[in-house]
């Protein structure tokens, strides 16, 4: 269209407004239930051609499988392969989650992906006075080698692909799964999976950390540069925002935020002797859809221009896949409701949808009575089922990137990307991630906004279903699923024969080389490795590192 054209269109546009629009508002009036804005942007009546004036189609939008790779980051997507369907799973004991695995395996799910319980996480054994009541509680507990060993037992790790949700300890439950590999037969360059190992996101939305952020930093680059060497389909970090988002920030917040973490994970990643092409193809990432719909389309499409021009422009990455975001997404866990929880099912489905037409690799959906308790076996059915459906009976998979060159699409795409840009200058103006982390700039930005978005449902402004509209008097809420309390005590039993048996010798000296390599600058992948081979524990481990990092103590906390 030409500039004479869209001229004409920016005056039709506003007589519209003025003589058809308005005049319907003052006869009608507007809803008085919502504020008309997406969780970072005000949404205008109606967006036409002169919306998105300026955009340069090969520059900004493009072609699928091509740089900025907008549109997404496969040719075909869809028509030539699905999204991996990767429900999250785990709970109790390894031998208990081993049969979830195989029970989604068989319901037609195409990779894994592990919950580890908060002691696990916040690296500690189960039987710490600090694990108490939380063994196996919120995922499964691991303790040792042997309890990977049996989580995968019957599952070959060279025909799966897992992703874990690991942390703070994630370079001990890599070595963990790389050594089971090994012990299967799998060939290091066989195995496939994801870590999450984003600890940085930790000090502003979940908080299992363990050390400061800089050592912190330091083990998951390390981790990055170990992998792109020895583990070569191995995703050694996912970069996420879920977490954040479901902390409260916005959509705009959640991509800022995430990409401040990527560019200081990559930054130090650099700074170990790798380059932004030997790790950028095997970065990963996970990020939360929410119940906007149409903001969530355009968020994917925002992500994907924004990383490619990142690597491209600021790491002088030249590998095609350097600049491809290729992401998990687990639908909105904060979006549930405990009140009437069959409806989250429609907000999975909704939200599986968006993701989809966002154009995402891989996909989770919340099961519906995730607000009450662990998933059951038929919440996780129906959450496979959803995206059955979707990806069969929906036709979304026929076309690539269909709701391309939608006049809001595109312009909301543009409205993400200023709104994260700016938040991103603010941050390389503090020095970067850990200096807005650690003067606290990221955790005030997403608690405003979650007051924010807090305060539009007490409004009324924001309407929940269930929950400030369309309520059901006297209902009441029942737990579905309980972790068996017997699995704490047989997890101890279990942790405390392996001690029994294994060569304390080589734990200890496996341990100390492990402290030694922590107070150089040496790599810290390997020995951590060879403790692993050692059957040391998780909590051991931890604490060979706690002993010279420290923990980590919010300035807030004193």
């Amino acid at each position: 269209m030409s500039d004479k054209s869209n001229g004409d269109l920016k005056g039709q546009q506003q007589r519209w407004l003025e003589e058809r629009y308005q005049k319907a508002v003052e006869k009608r009036g507007e809803r008085s239930d919502t504020d008309f804005r997406t969780s970072s942007t005000p949404v205008a009546p109606l967006y036409t051609p002169a919306d998105i004036e300026g955009d340069d189609y090969n520059a900004d939008v493009g072609f699928p499988g091509e740089y900025p790779y907008t549109r997404g980051v496969q040719p075909s997507m869809y028509r030539g392969r699905l999204w991996s369907i990767r429900q999250y799973a785990g709970y109790g004991t390894p031998a208990e989650t081993n049969e979830r695995f195989k029970f989604l395996l068989k319901e037609g799910q195409s990779g894994l992906s592990v919950a580890f319980d908060l002691p696990t996480q916040l690296g500690y054994d189960s039987g710490s006075e600090f694990a108490l009541g939380e063994v196996g509680k919120v995922g499964v507990a691991i303790d040792t080698l042997a309890d990977m060993e049996t989580m995968f037992e019957g599952i070959p790790l060279d025909q799966v692909s897992t992703s874990m949700t690991i942390n703070a300890p994630a370079p001990i439950l890599v070595a963990m799964y790389a050594v089971v590999g090994q012990k299967q037969g799998v060939a290091q360059d066989r195995i496939a999976g994801t870590a999450q190992n984003d600890v940085l996101k930790e000090y502003v939305a979940r908080g299992t950390y363990i050390y400061p952020p800089k050592p912190s930093l330091r083990l998951a680059a390390d981790l990055m540069a170990h992998c792109s060497r020895q583990l070569p389909r191995f995703n050694a970090i996912s970069i996420s925002g879920y977490h954040m988002r479901d902390a409260g920030c916005t959509a705009a917040q959640e991509i800022a935020f995430t990409f401040a973490n990527a560019i200081a994970y990559v930054d130090a990643a650099v700074a170990r002797g790798v380059s932004a092409d030997d790790i950028g193809p095997r970065i990963s990432w996970i990020f939360n859809t929410q119940n906007n719909f149409l903001e969530e389309v355009a968020k994917y499409r925002t992500l994907r221009r924004m990383w490619a021009r990142i690597m491209k422009d600021r790491f002088g990455a030249t590998n095609p896949r350097s600049m491809m975001l290729r992401t998990h997404v687990q639908t909105g866990g904060a979006t549930l409701t405990a009140q009437q929880p069959e409806v989250n099912i429609i907000r999975a489905a909704l939200q599986g949808l968006a993701s989809t037409l966002g154009g995402v690799q891989s996909l989770a959906l919340s099961c519906y009575d995730e607000a009450l308790a662990l998933p059951t076996e038929k919440a996780q059915r129906i959450a496979v089922r959803t995206q059955q459906v979707i990806a069969y009976e929906s036709g979304i998979t026929d076309s690539v990137d269909p709701f391309g060159g939608s006049y809001y699409i595109e312009n909301l795409t543009n409205e993400l990307e200023k709104g994260a840009q700016a938040y991103l200058g603010r941050i390389e103006d503090m020095g970067g991630a850990i200096a807005a982390i650690e003067s606290g700039y990221i955790q005030r930005e997403i608690q405003e906004a979650s007051y924010a978005y807090q305060k539009a449902i007490d409004d009324g402004n924001k309407v929940i279903v269930g929950v400030n509209r369309f309520v059901e008097e006297g209902e009441q809420p029942t737990m579905i699923f309980r972790p068996n309390p017997a699995s704490e005590k047989a997890q101890i039993e279990r942790l405390n024969k392996v001690r029994a048996e294994r060569d304390d010798a080589a734990v200890k000296a496996s341990l100390a080389a492990l402290a030694e390599a922590c107070r150089t600058d040496e790599d810290l992948i390997t020995p951590i490795v060879e403790a692993v081979k050692a059957y040391a524990s998780v909590g051991e481990i931890s604490d060979a590192m706690r002993d010279v990092f420290g923990e980590y103590t919010p300035a807030t906390a004193v």
